[in-house]
């Protein structure tokens, strides 16, 4: 009887880690996606909260995507808190970054730190628009 209740127990623990692992797996799936049908590009940033070089992109992604509002769709997934996210895209440098067209076609592909300038020459090389003049 015993035996029955530690298994039972046990069978109980694996499932609720199980649905966890599925909830947690589906926020990040649909990060990619979740923004209006309007983005042209996804910005997806593979990095993690811990490395020095992925936090300094950090303010850069920020920018981006308020200066360029629903045009484009900015993700972060830190790969050392979940490295599928590392083999879905075969990364082996953080910070990585990778940009997807409107239909999810990666278009580009960057390693290291990227600066905000050359990031909005390759937006506007894709055709976005500020929302805004920049002021000097």
């Amino acid at each position: 009887m015993r035996k029955t209740k530690t298994a039972g127990f046990i069978f109980l623990i694996f499932l609720v880690l199980s649905c966890q692992s599925a909830t947690k797996d589906k926020k990040n799936s649909d990060k990619a996606g979740n923004k209006s049908a309007k983005a042209k590009v996804t910005f997806i940033e593979l990095g993690s909260v811990k490395c020095i070089p992925c936090k300094a992109m950090q303010p850069v992604m920020k920018a981006i995507e308020k200066e360029y509002g629903e045009q484009i769709n900015v993700v972060f997934y830190d790969v050392w808190e979940d490295d599928s996210w590392a083999k879905k895209y075969d990364i082996s440098v953080i910070p990585t970054q990778v940009f997807l067209d409107e239909n999810g076609a990666e278009f580009f592909r960057h390693q290291g730190f990227y600066p905000q300038a050359e990031i909005e020459q390759l937006l506007s090389g894709k055709g976005l628009k500020p929302l805004k003049d920049k002021k000097d």
